[in-house]
C-alpha cells in the first residue's frame, strides 16, 4: 500500500471536496452511464438591495432531490412563503427527472411544514440538545413518470 497522510478536519479545501465530488460522479458514471449532480438553490432576496434574505439549498443526483438547507428570517415566516420557495425546489427537481426528494430536519425546527407540505417521516434519531432528534423525510415528487 502506498504511503500517505491521514488528515482530519473540520474545514476541508475546495479542492479537497471537488476531488471526491469529482471521484464519486466518476465512479457512477462507470457504474450507471449516468452523470447528472448539480447543485440547486431558490433564493428569497431584498429587491432593494440584492441581499439574500433566505432560501433553500439542496442538489440533484441519479433521480434524486437532496434539501440540504432551508431557512427564512423570522419576519418572512408564516407568510406562504417557505411553501413557495419548496414549490419550485420540487418543480425544478421534477424537471431534472427526479423521482423523490430526502431531507433530515430536527425536531425543534420545522418537521411540521415538511409534513404540510406532503413530506412523510421515514426515521427519527435522537441528537442533542437531550429530547430532541432528527426526522429523516422523503417525497414522491409530482410530476415524474417513470420511463
Amino acid at each position: 500500500m502506498p504511503d500517505f497522510d491521514i488528515v482530519l478536519t473540520d474545514a476541508p479545501a475546495d479542492a479537497d471536496e471537488a476531488v471526491m465530488a469529482g471521484g464519486l460522479a466518476d465512479f457512477d458514471a462507470e457504474q450507471v452511464g449516468i452523470r447528472d449532480r448539480r447543485r440547486l438553490a431558490v433564493l428569497a432576496r431584498d429587491p432593494a438591495t440584492g441581499q439574500t434574505l433566505g432560501g433553500i439549498l439542496g442538489r440533484t443526483s441519479l433521480g434524486m432531490l437532496f434539501v440540504d438547507l432551508v431557512y427564512l428570517p423570522k419576519a418572512l415566516r408564516g407568510q406562504g412563503l417557505g411553501g413557495r420557495l419548496m414549490g419550485m425546489v420540487e418543480q425544478e427537481a421534477a424537471r431534472r427527472g427526479c423521482r423523490s426528494g430526502a431531507l433530515i430536519t430536527t425536531s425543534f425546527q420545522a418537521p411540521g411544514f415538511y409534513t404540510r407540505h406532503g413530506w412523510q417521516e421515514l426515521a427519527r434519531m435522537p441528537c442533542n440538545p437531550p429530547g430532541a432528534f432528527r426526522v429523516l423525510m422523503s417525497k414522491t415528487l409530482a410530476g415524474v413518470v417513470d420511463a
